[in-house]
């Protein structure tokens, strides 16, 4: 992809639940994987992983693009995401991965590249470019049954 294109993706969490974004088409799989949870208006505060699987088990994927590779604790079969080139892993249009963000948490997004296109002049990457239902809280209120329980003394 040169540097004169961009790559729109719809990253979905649920099937009316998604958001539509637009990054540079040189951009690292690092950059994508931050667009989207940002999109989502998540805290990018966690590990993840770029997984060829689209069902089934993902650490049997094909392709594996892992944190973990980055910070020296890769398996040795998965590929950093701080190198990797979303052309790389998103080689046409349409294209899919899941992006799982928080291992504990498991945040699971469906992404796929939508097109690419010619680079705007002046616009400034990435941007969100659709937004569609609301994203669910990244720290869900814990709700701790013993607290709805009487304590006697």
């Amino acid at each position: 992809m040169a540097d004169t294109e961009t790559a729109v993706f719809r990253a979905s969490l649920e099937p009316k639940v998604y958001r539509e974004l637009e990054i540079a088409g040189t951009s690292t799989l690092y950059a994508l994987a931050k667009a989207i949870v940002t999109s989502f208006d998540f805290d990018f505060d966690h590990a993840f992983g770029f997984y060829s699987k689209l069902k089934g088990d993902i650490f049997k994927s094909p392709g594996r693009y892992e944190l973990f590779v980055d910070i020296g604790e890769g398996d040795g079969v998965a590929r950093g995401v701080q190198r990797a080139r979303i052309a790389t892993a998103f080689p046409t249009p349409r294209a899919k991965m899941r992006f799982l963000f928080d291992y504990g948490d498991g945040w699971e997004f469906v992404v796929e590249l939508i097109k690419r296109q010619p680079k705007q002049a002046g616009v400034k990457l990435p941007r969100l470019l659709v937004s569609v239902g609301e994203a669910p809280e990244q720290y869900p209120a814990f709700d701790d049954p013993e607290d709805d329980e009487d304590v006697e003394d």
